[in-house]
């Protein structure tokens, strides 16, 4: 059964993370993007065309990450059933990124919480866009949590969402669009004519498993005996100042759960930029806070599991 797979990802994630020595979908997905955006852009010569040639680079990466998985999946049951429910597994466990986020975040707070900022800001780098190399614990500490929080999303909830709808193939299809996202969906004079579509498709995808996400990080707060009355008054009026329509929901719900302030200002290449605060500064961004956000994807992401199976049993699936 369906969810039985998807159970048997969860928990490979939860295990082994993702190891280096692994061929990895994801990486495949933008190896092809990088390749196929340099063949279309010989054929882009004004706005228009870069909007139609983004658009063809989405409609080709997104249905044949669709379309790999799933024969891949039909051509190992053909083989034999347990190996197409083998290879289903593992291909939901590397749309998945629990592990690794934990992993990540963990880099950081290790040294940070020695005082060893030089090594925080290092790995800092590694999982933000901004400057970090004059970072102090707080704005350190703001990056990770930031990070963690909008990731339950896009590394979490949403990759097991598309998957309890349409197993693999439809999570390995939210992938790409969201490795889409990351790779051109920029406002910048490159890609916002080429991007347009990648950056809007995103948003579409991300709406509803982002909303969901909201009331999954709520109930895992509820359930920590966090200030739940706060965080949800922090993301009705906060949320959606973010930048994104759904990242402002789980950053601004775990800003009033910890009783920190999210956004400020960051540096891009050398230039200054703001993004407007979430939540209320009652305390002091310190390291510990980190491993409270991990407590709480952590917890969210098993609550969205549950979920799933709970649905899936009902409907028989």
């Amino acid at each position: 059964m369906l969810w039985s797979q998807i159970m048997a990802g969860y928990l490979t994630d939860l295990v082994v993370g993702d190891p280096r020595w692994l061929p990895h979908p994801i990486v495949g997905i933008g190896k092809a993007i990088t390749c196929l955006e340099e063949k279309i852009r010989n054929f882009t010569k004004d706005a228009l065309s870069e909007k139609l040639g983004g658009a063809l680079l989405v409609m080709i990466v997104v249905g044949g990450s669709y379309l790999l998985t799933w024969g891949a999946i039909e051509l190992a049951a053909w083989l034999h059933p347990l190996l197409g429910w083998l290879v289903g597994s593992l291909l939901i466990f590397t749309t998945l990124a629990t592990k690794s986020l934990i992993q990540a975040a963990r880099e950081v707070a290790v040294p940070l919480a020695k005082g060893d900022l030089p090594t925080a800001r290092k790995y800092l780098g590694y999982i933000v866009g901004r400057d970090t190399d004059n970072l102090e614990e707080g704005e350190i500490t703001r990056g990770v949590v930031e990070t963690v929080a909008e990731n339950i999303v896009d590394g979490i909830i949403a990759p097991l969402f598309y998957a309890f709808l349409g197993g693999a193939p439809l999570a390995m299809a939210y992938k790409a669009i969201n490795t889409l996202d990351s790779m051109i969906a920029y406002k910048n004079e490159r890609y916002f004519h080429f991007g347009f579509v990648a950056a809007k498709l995103d948003d579409l995808a991300n709406y509803l498993p982002a909303r969901l996400t909201g009331y999954l990080l709520f109930l895992a707060i509820l359930m920590q005996g966090r200030d739940y009355q706060t965080a949800w008054a922090i993301k009705k009026r906060d949320a959606a100042k973010h930048p994104s329509p759904n990242g402002g929901i789980p950053e601004s719900l775990v800003a009033g759960a910890l009783g920190i302030r999210l956004g400020g200002h960051n540096s891009y290449h050398g230039k200054m930029t703001f993004r407007a605060y979430l939540g209320d500064s009652k305390h002091p961004l310190r390291f510990m806070h980190i491993e409270e956000t991990i407590s709480l994807m952590k917890l969210t992401s098993l609550l969205g599991v549950l979920t799933g199976i709970l649905f899936s049993l009902f409907l028989g699936r």
